[in-house]
C-alpha cells in the first residue's frame, strides 16, 4: 500500500511541479494541482496566503470522496454498501488491487507532497514586502497538513516512509518503510511547530474568516494524537489549553443555544464556531473540488430523492447502528433518516425529476432505496439546490458543504477520556462538564459517574459517518475490538450477515502497483534519523 511506483513515483513529479499558487486569499480561488509551479515568487501577503489554498480541498478528494467511507464506516460497521466498488470492508476481503484503495493512498501522499513544498520552498520564493506573520502562518497551515495526512496513514497502514522533502527520494524511489514510533515523533513535532507558527483565532459569527486552521486546531488535533499514545496527562493538558482558549463553541451549547447539532450539517453554517478543522469544498468548474457526500447519501427512488444526480444513495446506515440511540436523542434524526420522519428544510425532487418540493416524509422501508438498508443516511445530506441554503453545484452534481475533520465536541470528549487516564471510571467535575456538554446537547440527561464504555459509545453517536469509529475500534485491545466487529449485522433488511475481521485486516494492504515497483514496503520498518 505504499505509493511508490505512482507512489513515490507521483511524489516525485508533484515535488517537480512545486507550489500552490493564486492572485487570491479566497477558497473559492484555486489553482488546480497540476499547474503549479516552484518558480513562482509570492510578491505580497495575498499571494503568499493563497499559496496553500488548494491544501483545504482538492488534495483531499480521492481521500473523502469515497476512500473515507468505504474504510472507516464501512469497515467499522456504522455503514452498509452493496457497491463493488466500496463494500470490500463489510466482509473484510479487502485487497492491494482495490481502486478506492489506492485513491485514499495518493491523496494522502499528496497532501505530505505539497505540505513538502510549502515547507522547504516557499520561504525562499517571497518578496521581502511580505509579512513574516503571514510567512510563517502558511508554513504552519502545512505542517498542519503534514501532521494530519500522516496522522492518517500511520492508523491505517502502520509503518509507512517518512518523507519531509520530496526532492530527496526523486533518484531512490524505493525506500524502506519507517517504525510507526517514529512517524508519531514526526506528527508531534509537526503539530508542535504548526501551534508554533499559526495565527490565535477567535471563532466568531463570521463564518468565513474561520476557515483556516489556527493554533487551537493544531493543539486540539495534538490532543487526540497524545490520546492515542495514551499519553492521558499530555492530552488533558492540551485539550485544556484548547477549551480554556475560548476558541470554538458547542452549536446549540450554552455559548450558543440558539442553534443545534442540526446546524452543524447544513450549509450556511460552513466554519461555524465548533469546527476545529473541516475540508473546504468549493464549486469550481474541476472535478475533484466539491463534495459529493449529498450524491452518496441519503434517498433515492423513482418516487423520491435528495440527490441533484440521477443516482444515489451509495452508502447507507449499517442494521447495527439502527437501535443504538437512547430514547429522546436528538443526534438520531440528524445522522440517520427512518420511516416516518419528517424533513422540512430540505428541498427534494418527485415524480422521476418533474417537480421539486421543500420538505418530505421519509418512506416506508421497502421505499426508502438506498442499500436495502431500511433507512438512509441524513448527516452531510443537504437535498436538491436550493440557492444559499445549499450553496452551488457543479456538473458532477458535487457541492460546496464542508467535510469535518474534528469538531469542538470530539475534543471535549477527548479531555474526558485524556481525565478518566485509562481508568474504571471518574466523577472529575471538568471531565464531567466536558462529557455532558455533549450529552444534554443531544437532549440526554447528564451523567454523574463516566467510564471508558460511556465515552466510547458517545464518541460512536456523535461522530458516526464522520469517519472515526474504525480508528475507535483500532485503539482497542484487539480481542475486544473483534469481539464487537464479530457480533455487528454487517447485512442489510433483507438477511443478517456476520464477518469476523482477522488479526491483519485492522492495517490495509499497501496497493499492489506500488508494491510491485517497490518490495522494501515489505521489508521490517526502519529507524528514521531526525537530523
Amino acid at each position: 500500500m505504499k505509493k511508490i511506483s505512482k507512489g513515490y513515483a507521483f511524489l516525485a513529479a508533484l515535488a517537480l511541479t512545486g507550489l500552490l499558487s493564486s492572485c487570491t486569499q479566497e477558497f473559492t480561488d484555486r489553482p488546480a494541482e497540476d499547474a503549479i509551479t516552484l518558480d513562482n515568487y509570492y510578491q505580497n501577503d495575498a499571494q503568499v496566503e493563497s499559496a496553500t489554498n488548494g491544501m483545504y480541498s482538492r488534495t483531499w478528494f480521492n481521500f473523502g470522496n469515497k476512500f473515507f467511507y468505504a474504510i472507516a464506516e464501512v469497515g467499522s460497521g456504522n455503514m452498509y454498501s452493496g457497491s463493488s466498488d466500496v463494500s470490500a470492508m463489510r466482509n473484510f476481503s479487502l485487497n492491494g488491487s482495490d481502486n478506492e484503495l489506492f485513491s485514499g493512498w495518493k491523496s494522502l501522499w499528496s497532501n505530505v507532497a505539497q505540505a513538502n513544498n510549502v515547507i522547504n520552498f516557499l520561504p525562499s520564493r517571497v518578496s521581502p514586502a511580505v509579512s513574516t506573520d503571514v510567512l510563517n502562518n502558511a508554513v504552519g497551515e502545512a505542517y498542519f497538513m503534514r501532521a494530519t495526512a500522516y496522522f492518517y496513514l500511520v492508523r491505517l497502514w502502520g509503518p509507512v516512509p517518512i518523507i519531509e522533502n520530496n526532492l530527496d527520494y526523486i533518484d531512490t524511489p524505493q525506500m524502506n518503510t519507517n517504525r510507526i514510533e517514529d512517524i508519531y515523533t514526526l506528527i508531534e513535532k509537526d503539530y508542535l511547530k504548526a501551534i508554533e507558527l499559526l495565527k490565535e483565532k477567535t471563532r466568531g459569527s463570521n463564518y468565513t474568516a474561520n476557515g483556516r486552521v489556527s493554533k487551537g486546531s493544531a493543539k486540539a488535533m495534538l490532543a487526540k494524537v497524545y490520546l492515542y499514545l495514551k499519553k492521558y496527562a499530555e492530552s488533558k493538558a492540551m485539550a485544556e489549553d484548547v477549551i480554556n482558549s475560548g476558541e470554538f463553541k458547542l452549536l446549540g451549547g450554552s455559548s450558543l443555544p440558539n442553534k443545534s447539532f442540526h446546524d452543524l450539517f447544513t450549509f450556511p453554517n460552513n466554519n461555524n464556531e465548533e469546527s476545529i478543522f473541516a475540508i473546504q469544498w468549493v464549486v469550481d468548474g474541476r472535478y475533484g473540488s466539491a463534495n459529493n457526500a449529498n450524491t452518496q447519501f441519503g434517498i433515492s427512488t423513482p418516487a423520491l430523492t435528495t440527490s441533484n444526480a440521477s443516482y444515489g444513495g451509495v452508502f447507507g446506515p449499517s442494521q447495527d447502528v439502527l437501535n443504538i440511540w437512547e430514547a429522546g436523542d436528538l443526534r438520531r434524526k440528524e445522522t440517520i433518516m427512518l420511516p416516518g420522519d419528517v424533513y422540512a428544510d430540505i428541498k427534494v425532487r418527485t415524480n422521476s425529476g418533474l417537480t421539486d418540493q421543500m420538505g418530505f416524509t421519509v418512506p416506508s422501508a421497502a421505499d426508502i432505496g438506498g442499500q436495502g438498508a431500511g433507512a438512509a443516511i441524513k448527516k452531510y445530506v443537504i437535498g436538491i439546490e436550493n440557492g444559499d441554503q445549499t450553496g452551488p453545484i457543479d456538473n458532477w452534481k458535487m457541492m460546496e458543504n464542508n467535510t469535518y475533520i474534528m469538531r469542538y465536541a470530539e475534543l471535549l470528549l477527548i479531555h474526558a477520556e485524556a481525565t478518566l487516564a485509562g481508568g474504571a471510571s471518574t466523577s472529575d467535575a471538568n471531565a464531567l462538564a466536558s462529557f455532558n456538554a455533549v450529552r444534554t446537547r443531544a437532549g440526554l440527561t447528564a451523567k454523574t459517574s463516566i467510564t471508558f464504555d460511556d465515552i466510547f459509545q458517545e464518541r460512536r453517536k456523535e461522530l458516526m459517518f464522520e469517519g472515526d469509529y474504525w480508528f475507535d475500534l483500532g485503539r482497542l485491545p484487539r480481542e475486544q475490538a473483534t469481539a464487537i466487529m464479530a457480533a455487528q449485522n454487517r447485512g442489510n433488511m433483507f438477511g443478517a450477515e456476520y464477518f469476523t475481521p482477522a488479526a491483519n485486516d485492522f492495517y490495509l494492504p499497501y496497493p499492489d502497483n506500488d508494491l510491485a515497483k517497490n518490495p522494501k514496503l515489505l521489508d521490517a520498518p526502519v529507524p528514521y534519523n531526525f537530523e
